[in-house]
C-alpha cells in the first residue's frame, strides 16, 4: 500500500479539500499538521527515506522527541493536496531531543509550513496533561470569522458570547469557548507563544484579522 492510501493520509487528504470546498484556503492560505500514532508510523517505515539532512527547531520541543508528523508545505495549496499528495505534503521526524526535524517522505519540491513552530508548540501542549487524542492541528481563514475581528471586540468571553448567540449548536462544539490572540506576524515566534497561551484554556483560537 503506498502512503497516501493510509487512513490517516486518507482523512488528511479529505479535510484539505473539505476547508477548500468552504472557501477557507484562498490559494495558499492555512495549513494543516496531524501527529502520527505509533502504528501509522511502522506501518509507514518503509515508505520512509532517512537521507534528508535535519533543521534546527528554534524552539525545541522535547516531550515530541521520535514523533513523526504528516504536514501542507510551504506556498502550497490546499486545493492541490488531493491531486499530489507527495508535492503538497510531507512527513517530518522531529529528532530524540525535540529540537530538530528532517523530512521523511513527500514534499518533493518544498519544505513544511511556516507555521512549524505554532504547530509544533501546540502539539507539545495538547499531546500531555491526559490529552493524549489531540493529534490535529488546523489552521484556516474563514472570511466570515475574520470579518467578525474587525467588529467585535478582541476579547475571549464577548466573542465566544456572540458566537454562542448565533447558533444553538456552537455551545455544544466549543463549550470551553474561543481564544481572541490580537494581530501578531504569522509564522512568528510572537504568534506560536500567543496561541499557545490560549491553547491552555481553549481548542480554538482566533487570530485577529487572519483565521482560526
Amino acid at each position: 500500500m503506498n502512503l497516501e492510501e493510509q487512513a490517516f493520509a486518507q482523512e488528511f487528504i479529505r479535510l484539505a479539500t473539505d476547508g477548500d470546498a468552504r472557501g477557507w484556503h484562498e490559494r495558499n492560505g492555512g495549513n494543516l499538521s496531524y501527529r502520527l500514532t505509533a502504528a501509522e508510523i511502522e506501518a509507514c517505515t518503509d515508505c520512509f527515506y532517512n537521507t534528508a539532512p535535519w533543521n534546527a527547531i528554534r524552539t525545541a520541543v522535547p516531550v515530541l522527541g521520535g514523533s513523526f508528523f504528516l504536514l501542507t508545505g510551504s506556498g502550497k495549496c490546499m486545493r492541490n493536496v488531493r491531486f499530489a499528495p507527495a508535492e503538497n505534503t510531507g512527513i517530518i521526524e522531529i529528532n530524540a531531543a525535540g529540537n530538530a526535524y528532517r523530512l521523511v517522505w513527500g514534499l518533493t519540491d518544498g519544505k513544511p509550513t511556516s507555521e512549524l513552530p505554532t504547530h509544533l508548540a501546540v502539539h507539545a501542549l495538547k499531546c500531555t496533561g491526559g490529552k493524549e487524542g489531540n493529534r490535529v492541528i488546523y489552521h484556516a481563514h474563514p472570511a466570515h470569522l475574520i470579518a467578525l475581528t474587525f467588529i467585535l471586540p478582541l476579547d475571549d468571553a464577548l466573542f465566544t458570547r456572540e458566537l454562542w448567540e448565533m447558533d444553538i449548536e456552537n455551545p455544544i462544539v466549543f463549550p470551553e469557548g474561543i481564544g481572541i490572540v490580537p494581530w501578531v506576524i504569522p509564522g512568528s515566534e510572537a504568534a506560536a507563544a500567543a496561541t499557545l497561551e490560549k491553547m491552555r484554556s481553549y481548542r480554538v483560537v482566533v487570530w485577529a484579522h487572519h483565521g482560526t
